[in-house]
């Protein structure tokens, strides 16, 4: 899927069936519970941007496999609603019903992640604003949302960060200091990133990239 507008609520870039990288926290309108074999199915259009299974081949395109159900769920009706805008995710959603929805975020989160190569970079300045913040800017630290291993927050609709792709993430992360991205709870992604200078977003991009 393509996004043009958190994940860190990341990370906006391109996507095409439901972008990550924003903190959505609205659920979206109930729905049967979703069946991983008719995602299967429903998700085929979904691999030609995000790769086979959910791992994106693609660095602007963020990877959907092992993401959580509920961040995925709210992703797409977001999109659907139209409070979240791409030209492509756009389209793509309004076309989903209900039980399409559910079905998607059930297969994509029963996939594994393979992560593009990466090291997590211990002792490096992504690492400290990843797991402590920066206080003398008001930076919070990302791990207070997305978890030490960047493996997100599934009951509060916190997306999993760990092995996402850093171009993705870091375009995330400037749409919300540009406001471009808006889809944040409270504002959150957009207080934060616009404390961030681009070293730092690409510095903690890395880090998460290399995060598992």
């Amino acid at each position: 899927m393509k996004s043009t507008g958190r994940f860190v609520s990341m990370p906006v870039a391109a996507g095409a069936w439901a972008a990550f990288a924003s903190l959505l926290l609205a659920a979206g309108p109930a729905a049967g519970a979703g069946s991983a074999e008719a995602g299967e199915a429903k998700a085929m259009v979904c691999t030609a941007c995000h790769g086979p299974e959910g791992n994106s081949l693609n660095p602007i395109w963020p990877s959907l496999a092992g993401q959580n159900a509920s961040y995925i769920r709210q992703t797409l009706h977001a999109f659907r609603a139209g409070e979240r805008s791409d030209p492509l995710m756009t389209a793509q959603a309004a076309a989903l019903g209900d039980q399409d929805i559910e079905d998607l975020a059930a297969y994509f989160a029963s996939r594994t992640r393979n992560p593009a190569a990466a090291e997590p970079q211990p002792g490096s300045e992504g690492e400290r604003l990843y797991r402590g913040g920066n206080k003398e800017t008001g930076v919070t630290a990302c791990a207070a949302c997305h978890g030490p291993h960047g493996s997100g927050n599934a009951p509060a609709g916190y997306p999993a960060l760990g092995g996402q792709q850093a171009a993705y993430v870091a375009a995330q992360l400037r749409a919300y200091r540009s406001g471009q991205r808006s889809s944040d709870l409270n504002q959150m992604m957009r207080n934060t990133s616009a404390r961030l200078t681009d070293a730092e977003i690409d510095a903690v991009a890395s880090f998460i990239q290399g995060l598992r």
